[in-house]
């Protein structure tokens, strides 16, 4: 096993369907612009309420990434 050096930042994606989905999302939008994500983990779970009904998921997660040599 290759040993390595990680950093990491913390995300918090949306969905209208639902938490997988915003877990989804947010790692999708990071893959733009972040090379070699490696794992996540889930760090908070909400949701917004619009009368009465759960209108968006949000998911807050932590990703790794490995440092380039």
């Amino acid at each position: 096993m290759t040993e390595h050096v990680y950093k990491h930042i913390q995300l918090t994606g949306s969905s209208t369907t639902g938490t997988d989905d915003a877990i989804r999302k947010a790692i999708a939008k990071a893959n733009e612009t972040v090379r070699g994500i490696q794992w996540f983990e889930v760090v908070e779970t909400r949701g917004h309420v619009v009368d009465g009904e759960v209108a968006h998921f949000q998911v807050t997660i932590d990703v790794g990434f490995t440092l380039e040599d």
